[in-house]
């Protein structure tokens, strides 16, 4: 294709056509020269943005941009109503490369009823892979807003699923020749297959009914940095025993294979939650089919101690890189 916006035609065709999913709130829809997107609150109901580019990974782009912003609004306690794309081309990309990756969108949209509301479409030479960022609307209750900021000094710290699920998928599609000299073809495909995982929308939904404090799913830093981070936005300490800390068995020996710490890999799929009866809440999601683990609790003071194995200890440091970029 060339340089610039995307032709009308092609919008209409590979973008347009391909977009089914319509919810009520909107209405303006996606057309050509709409620029904006009008959406209708009822009563007592407020929106909540939030936008992310999708840059670490070559594959899944569609999937993980449509699951990464739905799990920040999730994480407030939003249902996710909409989604805005700019998508910038290389210039090598062909129209078949743009209808491509709109369908793995609206797949990923649909089972979360997510309507694409609008967005930006461009073929530039400044990027050298598809660059996919996505501003998210979402949906809740003024009342029922949930802050990171919201985690109180006795409460339980549960996280759901694995840690470093995103990361694990992305490391063994990027890195699969090379696993494969060392491990079975099933293995990487398991792996490859934590992209499945991926949303946390349903534990937040249910998280939030529960009546938890604060939630904040688990993105670049690993769980050590969303551990930080709600600790420092609740101006709280706490403690973690690490061995509580779940993981799945393919994280664990990828991150060996690479010499990646899995605590401070990228781990969308996964959410921090601070509750009381945190393991009601455990209970609760396993019924529903989720796995989760109480990992420790959250303190009256700003000492973020983590319990190693034979008891000894560490203090928590400020998110690092991520883990990913050392090998990505």
């Amino acid at each position: 294709m060339q340089i610039g916006k995307v032709p009308e035609n092609v919008l209409k065709r590979s973008v347009f056509k391909q977009i089914k999913i319509k919810r009520d709130e909107v209405l303006i829809h996606p057309g050509v020269g709409e620029d904006c997107s009008v959406l209708e609150l009822a009563p007592g109901e407020v929106f909540v943005l939030s936008t992310d580019p999708i840059t670490g990974a070559a594959s899944d782009i569609g999937t993980l941009a449509v699951h990464v912003t739905a799990n920040d609004l999730a994480s407030a306690g939003a249902e996710p109503v909409g989604i805005l794309l700019s998508m910038l081309l290389p210039q090598d990309a062909q129209e078949a490369d743009l209808k491509s990756l709109i369908r793995e969108i609206e797949s990923a949209c649909e089972p979360l009823n997510i309507e694409v509301i609008g967005g930006h479409t461009e073929v530039t030479p400044v990027v050298n892979q598809p660059v996919v960022t996505v501003t998210g609307v979402g949906k809740v209750r003024k009342d029922a807003v949930i802050f990171t900021r919201g985690a109180r000094p006795g409460q339980d710290i549960v996280v759901t699923k694995w840690i470093g699920l995103e990361g694990t998928s992305i490391i063994a599609s990027a890195k699969e020749a090379e696993l494969r000299a060392h491990y079975s073809q099933d293995f990487v495909d398991r792996a490859k297959g934590f992209i499945r995982y991926i949303s946390v929308v349903k534990e937040a939904m249910l998280a939030r009914d529960f009546g938890v404090s604060a939630m904040h799913d688990i993105t670049e830093g690993g769980v050590f940095g969303a551990l930080w981070e709600v600790a420092a936005a609740g101006n709280v300490g706490l403690s973690v025993d690490l061995k509580k800390v779940p993981l799945k068995q393919e994280t664990v020996e990828i991150c060996e294979f690479f010499d990646l710490n899995p605590y401070q890999l990228i781990s969308s799929g996964s959410m921090l939650i601070a509750c009381d009866k945190g393991h009601d809440l455990v209970e609760l999601l396993k019924k529903e089919g989720i796995h989760s683990a109480v990992i420790g609790k959250f303190t009256d003071n700003n000492d973020k101690v983590i319990i190693y194995d034979e008891g000894e200890t560490r203090y928590l440091e400020p998110p690092k890189t991520d883990e990913l970029y050392n090998i990505i």
